[in-house]
């Protein structure tokens, strides 16, 4: 078979459904390829950057890998964010790029960049494929490398007189993801850590996700009545509406979920790499905690914190051998007193006076069925939506730890694809929107029914905050002009309403909701309220004193 037949029949080994793309002739063997295999649907999209999106949103609610392709350097480029936000993420990606004929490189061929260079700092595994009879051993080990261990993108650089040549192929066994579990003696140190802990929390990561370890990580903290708090960005870890949650480690986070981490002795981090965010810039696990650190990944273990425990394990492999620890204590009065702390900031009950950008989270918590997934872009407008929405259920929340703009509509056609019975909702702000909004038209095309929430405030919001907290009253670079995002909408076929009050967007939404076609419902919001916590005028007088 020819090169380009390789590849697909090693993605069919995969199980891999859908493909992201644009099209592009240095690579056309392997899309002939595609055409022939049934059990394969291509979706060509707008813009690469908006395919790997798709992509990388896919993979984290299928858990398997993303496979996006684009053409050469120009595409390679255009699809790079997504790279970076899949190895940010932890998220399972497999990228094959058209390359120039080998013959030219070297050359400054056409649209000639030095794929597996330019991506190898942002990708687990880079490789150029330049002889045929490789093709499945290479892309093989490509899914492998991307779904094992730390799970991430990985490229693979195609020379264009590669993929039409034959050879005879001989294939291996699909991935099979290897789960390690904690050793005797090292459980037996944990226990007797544990033993002595006065005040012990649970971090709970993207790994907890990955393996699907969600009802091991509810039952070990139901056993010993551990309070729970999720990393950044992964909500879903754990039911929002359970006793022992309190709260989430992000962008803005209140004080009263910071305290229970300063109050905690003892901190158990699954599956998580202790991001930035997580960490509050890193200071949150002060040298007076002791760390009890477990993760799929060797070299995320002392990378920010050095543990007091660290073992290399699967969370669900972890977590099904600590819940046979003999501990006698119990913590529930520990974790009573930081739930009730957490009930304070998180309260969804909402008013009139309250900004329409809460009224709308309290409504979204009413109306939608509680496995619908929610997906956002970068952007303040998400606050509300990390402060007060109860996320009750495993994988019903897809967000980008990287903090992309541009990431949420894209991502929520991924989940949707990934399982078209659940209702998806993206949420992203105007300036975010705007970066990949021709991918309404995908929807349109592939009739992806996703509701996408616009929260209109005609600025950079975000970064707006930033410079009226340093640079009060001296604004620059962050207004934005008027965009009317329901016609945009209309334009390319999608319904579109534009809204003002909560009385509105309860309409649009019972329309949305009964939608077989995607749908845009713009807010207008006042930019005055920039934040969850400040209005502009706050930040502005706060800097006079």
């Amino acid at each position: 078979m020819t090169a380009a037949q390789a590849i697909v029949k090693c993605m069919e080994l995969e199980d891999i459904k859908h493909v992201f793309c644009v099209p592009g002739e240095s690579y056309l063997p392997l899309l002939d390829a595609l055409h022939d295999e049934r059990s394969i649907e291509v979706i060509s999209t707008r813009h690469e950057g908006g395919a790997s999106f798709i992509a990388e949103g896919y993979a984290k609610a299928t858990l398997k890998p993303g496979v996006v392709m684009a053409t050469r350097g120009v595409g390679a480029a255009n699809l790079s964010i997504g790279v970076h936000t899949a190895f940010q993420d932890s998220t399972p990606m497999v990228v094959f790029l058209g390359q120039v004929h080998s013959k030219f490189r070297g050359r400054e061929g056409f649209q000639e960049v030095d794929l597996d260079q330019y991506f190898g700092h942002i990708a687990k595994w880079a490789v150029e494929v330049n002889d045929p009879e490789r093709m499945p051993e290479l892309v093989q080990r490509a899914f492998r490398i991307a779904q094992t261990g730390r799970p991430g993108p990985v490229i693979v650089s195609l020379p264009e007189n590669v993929l039409p040549a034959q050879a005879e192929m001989s294939f291996g066994a699909p991935t099979v993801k290897p789960k390690p579990a904690p050793s005797t003696e090292e459980v037996i140190r944990i226990e007797s850590m544990l033993s002595k802990a006065k005040n012990p929390l649970i971090i709970a990561g993207g790994g907890i996700k990955s393996s699907k370890a969600e009802e091991r990580l509810l039952a070990f903290a139901e056993k010993f009545s551990i309070p729970v708090i999720a990393a950044f960005r992964r909500h879903d870890v754990f039911p929002n509406n359970h006793a022992l949650y309190c709260g989430h480690l992000g962008l803005g986070t209140s004080k009263e979920v910071l305290q229970t981490v300063k109050e905690a002795d003892v901190i158990l981090a699954f599956g998580t790499r202790l991001s930035e965010v997580t960490t509050q810039d890193y200071k949150i696990i002060a040298s007076d905690k002791k760390l009890i650190h477990i993760d799929i990944d060797y070299e995320t273990l002392g990378k920010v914190f050095a543990p007091d425990i660290g073992i290399v394990a699967d969370s669900g492999e972890a977590l099904a051998k600590l819940a046979e620890l003999a501990l006698s204590g119990s913590w529930v009065v520990w974790a009573t007193e930081r739930r009730a702390a957490y009930q304070q900031v998180s309260n969804l009950d909402v008013t009139s006076e309250d900004v329409v950008n809460k009224q709308i989270i309290a409504l979204l918590e009413k109306r939608l069925p509680n496995d619908a997934v929610l997906t956002n872009d970068a952007g303040n407008f998400a606050g509300w939506l990390h402060s007060f929405y109860p996320f009750t259920k495993p994988h019903t929340y897809v967000g980008p730890t990287s903090g992309a703009m541009g990431y949420g509509m894209p991502a929520a056609l991924g989940v949707q694809l990934a399982d078209r019975s659940k209702t998806v909702v993206s949420l992203s702000g105007d300036g975010g929107f705007m970066m990949t909004v021709q991918e309404l038209e995908t929807a349109v095309r592939y009739q992806i029914p996703v509701i996408s929430l616009v929260f209109n405030n005609n600025m950079y919001g975000t970064i707006r905050m930033h410079q009226e907290i340093h640079y009060p009253e001296k604004v620059i670079a962050t207004n934005l002009g008027d965009v009317s995002f329901s016609k945009l909408a209309n334009s390319v076929g999608a319904d579109g309403y534009t809204v003002w009050t909560l009385s509105e967007f309860e309409k649009a939404l019972d329309k949305a909701l009964h939608n077989q076609g995607p749908t845009v419902i713009e807010i207008i919001t006042d930019g005055e309220n920039i934040s969850v916590s400040s209005t502009i005028q706050q930040l502005r007088d706060r800097s006079k004193k």
